[in-house]
C-alpha cells in the first residue's frame, strides 16, 4: 500500500468516524502505520521521478488542443514531427493541422510528399489526392498533382489519362491567374504527341488551337507569351487564316491583359511574398482589401457574356474558395461567399459554406442567424432548435469564463484596498415588487431568483445583453414557425437561465401582447421580470411605457408610486420625466402641478421656467425656448459659425438641473454662450477680418524681424500703421496704468502669433473619424500622371473663344540664351486680331 493510498484510507476512516460508524481496531491501525512508515515509502518516492518527462511533441500537442488558434505553435509541431521521422506521427500531425486549417495547399503538399517517393506508398498518395483535390482551389496543389500523374503514367498508351487529368485541373483552376504554368505545360504536352497520319496531325493541330484560344482570353500571368506562341503557331500553319483568327481573338485578349494589370494590383497585397512558407490564417484584424477584391471579381471585369456564364461562375467560385481559406476567421467573408453562391442557384453548396463557416467560427452571430433562417425556410425546425441550443451553450461557456476572469481581477484589486465597503452595491436594491411573500413559488413565472444574478461589469453586461438577443431570436422563431406554446416553452428555458437579461422579459411580454393579444399574460411577465430586475431603471421605464401604451393608467400610476422610492434621485430622473410627460399630455392641470411640487422637493435646483416649458412641448416643438428665451437665434449663430458642430437647443433647459444634482466634485461649469464662444474662437478670424488683406505668412528676417518682435512699450507701433483707438489710449496711458484686471498688451507681432495659436481649430469628431477611415496613399491603384506633362497639355491646348474664332496656342517660354523670339505661324486674324503679330 503506497502513501497516497494510505492517506485515502485514513480519510475514509475519519469520515466513517464522523458519521458515527465503527472504525478499524487499534491494532490494525498500528500495523498499517508500521507498514507505511517513512523508511518503507522512500523507494516508492524515488521511483516516481523516474517517469520520463513529456516530450516536446506531447507538450505542443496538449497546448494546441487547449488553444488551437496558434499558428506558430502549429509550425513548431510540424517541424518536431518531421524531425522525428515517424510516419504515423507525421500523418497524425498533418491530419490535426488540416482539421484546424482545411484546404491549406502548402500543408497538403508537404503531407503528400511523404508518400510519392516510394512506389509502395503510391496508393496512399492517390487517396490523399482524392481527398484534397475536389475542394481545393489552390493552383500549387493541382500542379503537384499533375506532376505526380505524369510521373506514374509514362507509357504512350497512358497519354489519354494525362490529357484527362489536365482537362480536369483546368476545369477547376484554369481561370486562376497563377494557372498559366498548367496551360503552358498542357500545350507542350499536346505538342509532344506523335502523329503518324494526316488525320492525326489535323486532330493535334485542332486540339492545340482550342487550348490556345481558351488560354489567351484569360488574365494569366503568362498570357502575353501564350499570345505570341499562338501567333507563331497560326502563321506557320496558314498566314491568311492566322490574320482572321488573331483579329477575332484580339478584343478578348486585350481585355484580359487590361484586367491582368488590375488583378495584380488587387491580389499582390493579399498574399505573402514567400509562397513556400506554411501560411496559417490568424485571428481577424482587417479585411478591407479582400472585400474590395471580391466585389471587383463579382463585377465581371472580363465582361464575360451571358452565354459563358458558367465560366464566370467557376471563376468567382474559385476566388471565394481561396478567400475563405486565407480569411478563415472573418465571418463576413464567409457570409459573402454564402450569399453569392446562393444567388447563382447553388443552394446545397451555399449551405455547405455556412456549415464550414460555423465550424471555423462557432460563436459567430452572423453565421448562426443566417444558418437558422436558412433551415427555417427549409422547414427543418429540429435543426433550428439544435442550432440555437448549441449557440447558447457556446455563449454561456464564454460568459462563465469571462465572469471568472472578471471576478479574479476584482478580487486582486479589492485585496489591495481592504477598507472598502463591499455591501454598498446592494444598498439600493428594491424590495419584493410582486406584493406577495418573499420567495413565493405560487406562480409559474417565479423561476429565477435575484440573488442568482451575476455581477455587473461593462464588458460582462454587454456580452450578457448579446446573449439575451439570442434568446429573443429563438423565441421569435418559435412564435412564427411553431406557434404560441413552443415560444412559451423557449421562454421558460430562458427564465431558468441565470444569464438571461431583462430584455428577454420585455420581448416575451410584447410578443404575447402583439401576437396573442393576451394583455394579462404580458403584464404577468413584466411583473415577474420586475421581481428580478427591479433595480434596472431601463426595465422599469419599459414596463411603465407599456402600461401607458395600453392605457392602463391605474396600474401605471401604481407602478410609478411603487418603484420611485427605490431609486436615488440621480437615477430616478428618467422615471420622473416619463411620468411627468404623461401627466402633462393626458392629465389635468392640478395633477401636473402636484407632481411638479414633488419634483421640486427632489430636484430643488430646477428652475420653474423649465417645468412650464416642458408642459407646453409637443413633438419636440419648444416655442418658449426658441422665441422667448432666444435659443433659436443662438442656434442660428452657432450653426453658421460651426456648420458641422452639434448644437443643443431646447435641451439646454435641462443642463443646469442635471448638473446641479450631480455630486459636488462632478459639477461642471456653466457653458459659455454662443456669442461669447464665437468671440473667443473667431477673434480676427473668418467674421472679423474677412474684408482685410491677408498678411504674408512668412515673417521678415534679420534685424527687421528682431526690431518688430522687440517690446518697446505700449505706444510703439509700426510705421504707417493706423493710430490705436482712443479707448485703447485711455486704458493704457490715461487710466493711471494698465487696465484693471488685465496684463499689458504684448507687441503687435507677438500678439498676432498668440492669436494664431488660440485660433487653432480642432476637427469635430465626425471629421476625425472620417479622415481615419480614408485609405492610405499607398493604397491608390489608379493612373499616375506627371505634373509637367499635364501643365504642358493645358498650356498648349487650343481653347475656342466666345467670338468663335480659333486662337493659336501661346508661344513657348523664351530660351534662356536670349536672341530673337521664334516667329508666330498662327492664322492671320486681321488688323485687330491680336497685337504684335508680324506674319
Amino acid at each position: 500500500m503506497s502513501t497516497s493510498e494510505f492517506a485515502v484510507a485514513d480519510d475514509d476512516s475519519y469520515m466513517d468516524y464522523a458519521g458515527g460508524d465503527q472504525t478499524q481496531p487499534t491494532s490494525e491501525i498500528l500495523s498499517a502505520l508500521s507498514v507505511n512508515s517513512p523508511v518503507k515509502t522512500e523507494p516508492s518516492s524515488q521511483t516516481e521521478p523516474q517517469l520520463p518527462p513529456p516530450s516536446e511533441y506531447e507538450t505542443l500537442t496538449a497546448q494546441l488542443a487547449d488553444s488551437p488558434h496558434n499558428p506558430d505553435g502549429w509550425r513548431r509541431l510540424i517541424r518536431v514531427a518531421e524531425d522525428s521521422g515517424d510516419i504515423e506521427k507525421i500523418s497524425a500531425t498533418y491530419d490535426a493541422l488540416l482539421k484546424q486549417y482545411p484546404n491549406n495547399a502548402t500543408a497538403q503538399i508537404q503531407y503528400i510528399s511523404h508518400f510519392v517517393n516510394d512506389p509502395s506508398t503510391f496508393e496512399r498518395a492517390t487517396d490523399l489526392f482524392k481527398k484534397f483535390l475536389i475542394r481545393s482551389p489552390c493552383v500549387e496543389l493541382w500542379i503537384y498533382y499533375l506532376n505526380y500523374v505524369r510521373r506514374i503514367n509514362v507509357e504512350s498508351t497512358q497519354r489519354d489519362d494525362v490529357r484527362m487529368s489536365y482537362e480536369f485541373a483546368l476545369n477547376h483552376v484554369g481561370q486562376d491567374k497563377d494557372s498559366g504554368q498548367i496551360w503552358g505545360d498542357y500545350i507542350q504536352f499536346l505538342k509532344s504527341g506523335q502523329a503518324t497520319t494526316t488525320w492525326e496531325e489535323q486532330q493535334k493541330m485542332d486540339a492545340l488551337r482550342k487550348v490556345y484560344h481558351r488560354a489567351v482570353q484569360i488574365p494569366l500571368d503568362n498570357v502575353e507569351r501564350l499570345w505570341q506562341e499562338l501567333e507563331t503557331f497560326e502563321t506557320n500553319l496558314n498566314k491568311i487564316t492566322a490574320k482572321k483568327f488573331m483579329a477575332d481573338l484580339s478584343p478578348a485578349h486585350m481585355q484580359a491583359r487590361t484586367v491582368l494589370r488590375q488583378l495584380i494590383n488587387h491580389v499582390t497585397p493579399l498574399y505573402a511574398s514567400n509562397s513556400q512558407e506554411l501560411f496559417l490564417p490568424s485571428l481577424p484584424n482587417s479585411m478591407r482589401k479582400w472585400k474590395a477584391y471580391l466585389k471587383w471579381e463579382e463585377s465581371n471585369p472580363l465582361e464575360i457574356e451571358e452565354k459563358d456564364k458558367a465560366t464566370l461562375i467557376t471563376r468567382i467560385q474559385g476566388v471565394y474558395r481561396k478567400a475563405v481559406i486565407r480569411m478563415r476567421y472573418y465571418t463576413e467573408i464567409w457570409f459573402m461567399a454564402y450569399t453569392w453562391t446562393n444567388s447563382v442557384g447553388k443552394h446545397d453548396e451555399a449551405m455547405s459554406i455556412l456549415k464550414a463557416g460555423l465550424e471555423a467560427n462557432p460563436s459567430s452571430f452572423l453565421l448562426t442567424f443566417a444558418y437558422a433562417e436558412a433551415m427555417e425556410i427549409k422547414k427543418d425546425f429540429a435543426e433550428v432548435h439544435a442550432t440555437y441550443e448549441k449557440f447558447l451553450g457556446i455563449l454561456r461557456a464564454n460568459l462563465e469564463t469571462l465572469e471568472l476572469t472578471t471576478t479574479s481581477a476584482n478580487t486582486s484589486f479589492s485585496s489591495n484596498a481592504p477598507g472598502q465597503n463591499n455591501g454598498a452595491s446592494n444598498g439600493n436594491a428594491p424590495p419584493n415588487m410582486s406584493g406577495g411573500e418573499p420567495g413565493s413559488n405560487n406562480s409559474s413565472f417565479n423561476t429565477q431568483a435575484s440573488d442568482e444574478r451575476p455581477k455587473k461589469t461593462t464588458e460582462l453586461q454587454k456580452h450578457r445583453t448579446e446573449y439575451g438577443l439570442v434568446w429573443i431570436m429563438y423565441m421569435r422563431f418559435g412564435m412564427r414557425a411553431e406557434g404560441v406554446k413552443p415560444s412559451r416553452a423557449i421562454f421558460a428555458k430562458a427564465r431558468r437561465d441565470r444569464w438571461t437579461p431583462w430584455e428577454v422579459y420585455e420581448a416575451a411580454a410584447l410578443m404575447e401582447y402583439h401576437c396573442t393579444e393576451e394583455i394579462s399574460v404580458a403584464s404577468r411577465i413584466f411583473e415577474r421580470g420586475l421581481d428580478t430586475f427591479g433595480d434596472e431603471i431601463e426595465y422599469v421605464l419599459r414596463y411603465l411605457g407599456f402600461l401607458i401604451s395600453i392605457n392602463d393608467k391605474n396600474n401605471a400610476r401604481a407602478l410609478f408610486e411603487r418603484v420611485i422610492p427605490t431609486f436615488p434621485p440621480e437615477r430616478a430622473r428618467p422615471l420622473w420625466e416619463r411620468w411627468a410627460r404623461y401627466e402633462y399630455q393626458y392629465g389635468d392641470l392640478e395633477a401636473s402641478l402636484k407632481l411638479e411640487k414633488r419634483m421640486a422637493e427632489v430636484y430643488s435646483s430646477d428652475p420653474p421656467i423649465k417645468r412650464l416649458a416642458q408642459r407646453h412641448i409637443y413633438l419636440g416643438t419648444d416655442a418658449i425656448a426658441d422665441r422667448d428665451l432666444g435659443f433659436a437665434i443662438a442656434r442660428r449663430a452657432t450653426t453658421s459659425s460651426h456648420p458641422l458642430m452639434r448644437t443643443e437647443t431646447s435641451q439646454s433647459l435641462m443642463t443646469s438641473s442635471q448638473t446641479s444634482n450631480a455630486p459636488p466634485t462632478q459639477q461642471a461649469k456653466r457653458p459659455a454662450s454662443p456669442d461669447y464662444r464665437k468671440r473667443e474662437e473667431g477673434r480676427g478670424g473668418e467674421y472679423s477680418t474677412g474684408h482685410k488683406r491677408p498678411r504674408p505668412v512668412s515673417p521678415p528676417r534679420g534685424p527687421e524681424r528682431e526690431r518688430e518682435t522687440r517690446w518697446e512699450g505700449p505706444s510703439s507701433r509700426r510705421r504707417f500703421s493706423p493710430a490705436p483707438p482712443s479707448s485703447w489710449e485711455r486704458d493704457e496711458q490715461g487710466g493711471g496704468g494698465p487696465r484693471r484686471g488685465r496684463e499689458p498688451l504684448p507687441p503687435p507681432r507677438v500678439q498676432e502669433r498668440e492669436d494664431d495659436k488660440s485660433r487653432q481649430v480642432q476637427l469635430p469628431n465626425i471629421l476625425s473619424w472620417f479622415i481615419g477611415e480614408l485609405p492610405t496613399p499607398s493604397s491608390f491603384d489608379g493612373p499616375v500622371f506627371r505634373t509637367d506633362d499635364l501643365m504642358n497639355l493645358f498650356r498648349n491646348a487650343v481653347i475656342p473663344s466666345t467670338s468663335g474664332r480659333p486662337k493659336s496656342p501661346p508661344p513657348p517660354p523664351p530660351r534662356s540664351g536670349g536672341g530673337r523670339p521664334p516667329p508666330d505661324y498662327g492664322p492671320y486674324q486681321g488688323p485687330t486680331g491680336g497685337r504684335g503679330r508680324r506674319y
